[in-house]
């Protein structure tokens, strides 16, 4: 009775506030729209996202270099605090992986990879982050995110892929490889350790990832990183119960603490934040790219408008308060998203019962992590990295496009090199092609078109030209850096020459 009154009270102020209370109190835009069906929609498609988050949470943490524990931390506060403060009606905030490899990228460097300085400075750049965010929300500038290009994020992606199977090599296949060594340096050190693979640890972790591949390709509706970490834990357990951890040598992650994200303190130090500064604008472009462009996606399908800087807003907001409850850096996840939306979800409510259920859930299995292999993990890796290699498009790129081929190469190379600025790299030449593209269009020769009912004009090309008068099109942008390439033809009838340089 209380729940439905507030509904009704809430319902009859939103539809009559003003529009300033819209911007601040952005969810009251969609509350109208909550009744029995939708919760029942939401709740349902929230419990599959909180099944989905779950393995995948763990994985990203460990990527990041965290604790576990800190992915789930980071699917909890700031997942709730996005949906309600964002534009979209299905995206879900959330560690992700291409922010987990940049976080790992960027704090690595500075402190020991899950060490109390590592989290601290973790939750320090996660706040500035937050503070870019927010601040780029508030001035409207959520147009800066289509300067980056889709071929900068398909090449950013695929690199980071690379980057996340290359730090788990050394769990795939047993081998002593110090954490946080460089990516061509693992594959150096791979080939010289290649006779001292662990048959054990390999075989945990092909089996893992078998299952993963078999599950999602003939029981779709299954969640496949969930069995595959049932099926690899199983199989370890196994293993280890006939021929003794002691020769096996198969590890596990350890029990993950059950319980609330506890309260957590950013490190406020000149240092940290001098060290944070640049690493935390890298983040915050990536974040944002990957959340607008998903939501623009998902609401490509479901009809909705979104607004670029209220999404901005959300996402800062999600990440300052995630610094204080133990979670680092969340972004929108195409994953969660696109589940969120195929399980029915109606309004953003579905994203905070999925963080709802997620505490549930975290309560009851928390202690089953214990026996959850790091070579189990390293098998699922595997499987998210291979899903992140959009090979569909980096082969049409190829076909359609060398300039875009090129900025596909230079970004992913980039990436591999040094991830902050690899697609910074990949940006600067998208945007130099570009503006050398544009600074030299073209003139095309045009007749008015020959259908009578036509106001139009059409190429020249195989019709007959007018002998005194040329008639031609400027195919491109007119403004200051643009220079058209000197066209001239004599035109035999009137034995004169035409230049067209345009600037």
């Amino acid at each position: 009775m209380a729940a439905t009154m507030l509904q009704n009270i809430l319902s009859k102020y939103a539809s009559s506030c003003p529009l300033w209370v819209y911007r601040v109190f952005p969810f009251l835009r969609w509350w109208p729209m909550v009744n029995a069906d939708t919760t029942r929609s939401d709740t349902m498609a929230g419990l599959t996202g909180a099944l989905i988050v779950l393995p995948q949470a763990v994985a990203f943490a460990t990527i990041a270099g965290l604790p576990p524990e800190y992915g789930l931390y980071a699917a909890m506060a700031p997942a709730v605090v996005a949906a309600l403060f964002g534009s979209s009606w299905h995206l879900v905030s959330g560690p992700t992986t291409a922010i987990s490899i940049a976080v790992f990228a960027s704090v690595s460097p500075f402190a020991h990879p899950g060490s109390p300085e590592f989290i601290s400075m973790v939750l320090t750049l996660t706040f500035l982050t937050g503070l870019f965010q927010l601040a780029l929300g508030l001035a409207r500038m959520g147009v800066l995110v289509n300067f980056i290009s889709h071929t900068v994020v398909i090449g950013f992606t695929a690199g980071a892929a690379m980057l996340i199977a290359g730090s788990q090599i050394k769990n795939f296949f047993g081998l002593p490889i110090p954490r946080g060594t460089p990516f061509f340096n693992i594959l150096e050190m791979f080939v010289r350790q290649i006779g001292d693979i662990n048959p054990y640890v390999l075989a945990v972790s092909l089996s893992t990832l078998l299952i993963g591949i078999l599950v999602k390709r003939f029981v779709p509706k299954l969640p496949y990183m969930i069995a595959a970490m049932v099926g690899g834990s199983v199989f370890a357990a196994v293993l280890n119960a006939f021929y003794g951890v002691e020769k096996t040598m198969i590890h596990t992650v350890g029990a993950l603490p059950s319980g609330l994200p506890p309260l957590s303190a950013p490190d406020f130090s000149f240092h940290s934040l001098s060290q944070m500064l640049f690493p935390s604008l890298i983040i915050t472009m990536l974040a944002l790219t990957e959340a607008v462009s998903i939501s623009r996606a998902v609401a490509s399908r479901s009809g909705q408008r979104i607004d670029g800087n209220q999404e901005f807003i959300g996402q800062g907001l999600s990440n300052l308060v995630g610094s204080f409850f133990s979670g680092y850096a969340a972004s929108g996840s195409f994953n969660r998203s696109g589940v969120n939306y195929a399980a029915g979800a109606r309004t953003p409510l579905a994203a905070v019962y999925a963080s709802i259920f997620l505490v549930v859930i975290l309560l009851l299995v928390a202690p089953l992590a214990a026996y959850l292999p790091d070579a189990a993990m390293a098998g699922i890796l595997f499987l998210v990295a291979w899903g992140l290699i959009d090979t569909h498009h980096i082969g049409l790129l190829a076909k359609i496009s060398r300039q875009e081929s090129v900025v596909l190469w230079v970004t992913l190379i980039g990436t591999l090199v040094d991830l902050e600025k690899g697609i910074f790299f990949g940006i600067a030449l998208s945007l130099v092609l570009y503006l050398y593209r544009t600074s030299r269009p073209t003139l095309e020769s045009v007749v008015p078109d020959p259908d009578p009912d036509s106001y139009h004009y059409v190429s020249a090309e195989g019709k007959p030209e007018c002998p005194q008068i040329k008639m031609v099109r400027l195919n491109g942008s007119i403004y200051f850096g643009a220079v058209c390439r000197t066209w001239q033809k004599k035109i035999q009838s009137a034995n004169i020459w035409l230049s067209c340089p345009v600037a």
